[in-house]
C-alpha cells in the first residue's frame, strides 16, 4: 500500500445565499492551501442537479501531510466559519490502494 491519504467531504449548504458565502470562504481558504507541499489535490465539485451541494476531494501525500493541512491557520479559519453556511456534512476518509496520482515535485 502507498502512503497516500485522501478524503471526500459532502457539504450541503442551507440555501443559495449560504452557498455563495460558502464558496467565497472556500476561495479564500484555497489561496493558502495552494502552498501546502503535502496537499496533492484539493478540488471542489458541484454535483449535477444539486446546486446546494459541494463535494470536496482531497489527496495528501500521507496522514502527516493531512495533519499539517489541518494545523494551518487558513484551514482552522475555514473549519470555524463553515458551519454557519451548512445544513449537513458527510466525511469519508480513504486509504489509497492503487491508481494514478499527480507527479510530485521530485517527479515520482
Amino acid at each position: 500500500m502507498t502512503s497516500g491519504y485522501a478524503l471526500t467531504v459532502r457539504f450541503t449548504t442551507r440555501d443559495a445565499d449560504a452557498a455563495q458565502r460558502f464558496d467565497a470562504l472556500v476561495e479564500r481558504t484555497i489561496e493558502g492551501i495552494r502552498s501546502e507541499p503535502g496537499t496533492l489535490v484539493y478540488v471542489v465539485h458541484v454535483p449535477e442537479d444539486e446546486p446546494l451541494v459541494r463535494v470536496f476531494y482531497e489527496l495528501y501525500a500521507s496522514r502527516d501531510a493531512f495533519q499539517a493541512h489541518e494545523d494551518q491557520p487558513h484551514t482552522k479559519h475555514f473549519l470555524k466559519e463553515r458551519e454557519q453556511h451548512l445544513a449537513s456534512t458527510e466525511v469519508a476518509f480513504l486509504n489509497e490502494l492503487t491508481g494514478k496520482r499527480p507527479a510530485t515535485r521530485e517527479g515520482t
